[in-house]
């Protein structure tokens, strides 16, 4: 029997749904077609310009035009640590940060750095598309545990009690969420860490939005919020939400230096340095202040409100008013089932994927389906996009959607 022509463990990976959807949208629109795309999580905003002089003037310096630390460049890491300190007082050293390539070589590289074979990690779900596949590529084995909007997407101790084994190796926490924009309370956080800390548990927790929170509701760290935690606790973040740095792929992990280091090794074989010009750009966003931050919020929130407000004017649909990051996670559990209109002729979509895919073909708007972040049955849209658009595709939703029967 001849040798598979791909390895197992690469054949099982499936594709960034999230990042699928923006590609078909953005193919779409480049053929010519009024596609409105609230796939991908990528706010409109141009980088804030100081941060992009700051890259100009570092591609004219011949040192960034060599090789640097696997690591990062010192500089960079010790502003992160100190950045971390001032926004969520978690208190690190430059020697516990590895500056990656993106915020997924951050995932990739802690649960590879983790786990062994067999190892569980305990995943809120929905969850983001990427988190279960960067476990299953480091040999571990993802564990679901579901909170449907009943309960504001917010998993409980009792869940994850519920849900550990004596496999359990590592809890992933993320506060504000993506996909559901779900941000659990201080209280909440405290509760959560305890009962990790006290069954022996390492936490990775994702913090990449934590400076998008609304109404007043803070972000809690939980690496700060629960100091018994100890040294079992990983943090990832990076540049690309708070400071619209989607596409300069720096990312970071800070955690125990045992971890940072074995990680440094693996990335040292996989990509050596993040690219020397972003590392420099996204010096200047950590180190710098958070006023375009707080500008770009605004609008986020402006967005937050017109988008919910939408979509719960469509009968069927339910949309939790999100207290974090830019997503709505729309319930459509009433609408599958239903028929449609098609180009074909009536359709009833019985899955959010279909009834995703439906909307992209008879009305030119991208969505991605609940099948992406965990059970069918739901649709999330970003409102990381214009005003305009975004009211455009809502409205061609409202139309749509409508007109199930």
């Amino acid at each position: 029997m001849p040798a598979a022509r791909i390895s197992q463990r690469i054949s099982a990976i499936a594709e960034s749904a999230t990042l699928a959807v923006d590609a078909k949208a953005k193919a779409l629109k480049a053929a010519g077609r009024p596609v409105i795309g609230f796939g991908a999580g990528e706010p409109d905003f141009p980088t804030p310009g100081y941060i992009v002089q700051a890259a100009i003037e570092a591609a004219g310096q011949p040192k960034y035009h060599r090789y640097s630390p696997a690591g990062g460049l010192p500089e960079l890491r010790q502003a992160i640590a100190d950045k971390t300190f001032r926004d969520s007082g978690y208190r690190a050293e430059a020697s516990q940060v590895l500056v990656t390539n993106g915020g997924k070589q951050a995932v990739y590289n802690t649960f590879a750095t983790l786990l062994d074979p067999g190892d569980e990690v305990i995943v809120p779900t929905p969850y983001w598309t990427t988190y279960p596949e960067a476990i299953r590529l480091g040999g571990g084995v993802p564990v679901e545990v579901f909170a449907g909007p009943e309960q504001g997407y917010l998993v409980t101790v009792e869940q994850l009690e519920a849900a550990r084994t004596d496999r359990t190796k590592v809890l992933l926490f993320v506060s504000p969420s993506n996909p559901t924009g779900a941000v659990y309370s201080p209280e909440q956080v405290r509760e959560i860490g305890q009962w990790a800390a006290s069954k022996g548990l390492w936490v990775v927790t994702d913090e990449i939005y934590e400076h998008l929170t609304y109404d007043g509701v803070p972000f809690t760290s939980i690496a700060t919020a629960v100091p018994e935690l100890g040294d079992k606790v990983v943090i990832l973040n990076g540049v690309a939400k708070t400071y619209a740095m989607t596409g300069w792929r720096v990312g970071w992990m800070i955690g125990p230096v045992d971890v940072i280091k074995a990680a440094t090794n693996l990335q040292s074989h996989a990509t050596s340095n993040v690219s020397n010009i972003p590392q420099v750009a996204a010096l200047a966003a950590v180190s710098g202040p958070l006023t375009a931050v707080d500008e770009m919020k605004v609008a986020f929130d402006r967005r937050r409100k017109a988008i919910v407000a939408g979509m719960n004017a469509i009968e069927g649909v339910e949309c939790p008013t999100p207290k974090g990051a830019f997503y709505v996670y729309a319930d459509v559990r009433a609408l599958l089932g239903k028929e449609f209109p098609s180009a074909d002729g009536p359709v009833r979509p019985s899955t959010s994927a279909e009834l995703a895919a439906l909307i992209l073909d008879e009305v030119e708007v991208a969505v991605v389906p609940g099948e992406a972040f965990g059970p069918s049955g739901y649709l999330r849209l970003s409102y990381a996009l214009g005003d305009e658009d975004l009211a455009t595709g809502v409205g061609r939703l409202q139309d749509f959607l409508g007109k199930a029967k």
